[in-house]
């Protein structure tokens, strides 16, 4: 596993904006995709973003495309999650997750699981009231 650690949660009305940030420690983000999950209470951990390392390539949730975005600055070695336009149903706590060993899986099935990432942060709190 690779240390990862995130930044940037807080509190904000709802239709605001926040950017989550995510650094691995003592080493270079250099992998196969990095990716973005949130849980709440009760719940399950679900995917929000992912992103393929090489190539670029993005993927959302339904229920976040079009307002989150996922990127990443290869020369801060970090991997960042804008949130706009918020809802109060955002809130939750986000995780990043890396995957740093192969997979045999492509494409957006394969960024929506948990199973494809073997290192974890330890989460930042995210809410957004009404």
């Amino acid at each position: 596993q690779v240390p990862l650690v995130e930044s940037g949660g807080g509190s904000v009305q709802a239709g605001g904006s926040l950017s989550l940030s995510c650094a691995a420690s003592g080493r270079t983000l250099s992998n196969y995709g990095m990716g973005w999950f949130r849980q709440t209470p009760g719940k399950e951990r679900r995917f929000v973003a992912g992103l393929a390392w090489s190539s670029g390539s993005t993927y959302y949730s339904d229920s976040v495309r079009g307002r989150f975005s996922i990127s990443r600055d290869s020369a801060k070695n970090t991997v960042y999650l804008r949130m706009d336009y918020l809802k109060p149903e955002d809130t939750a706590i986000y995780y990043c997750a890396g995957a740093f060993r192969p997979v045999s899986c492509v494409g957006y099935a394969c960024y929506i699981q948990r199973s494809t990432y073997d290192s974890w942060g330890q989460g930042t709190q995210v809410t957004v009231s009404s």
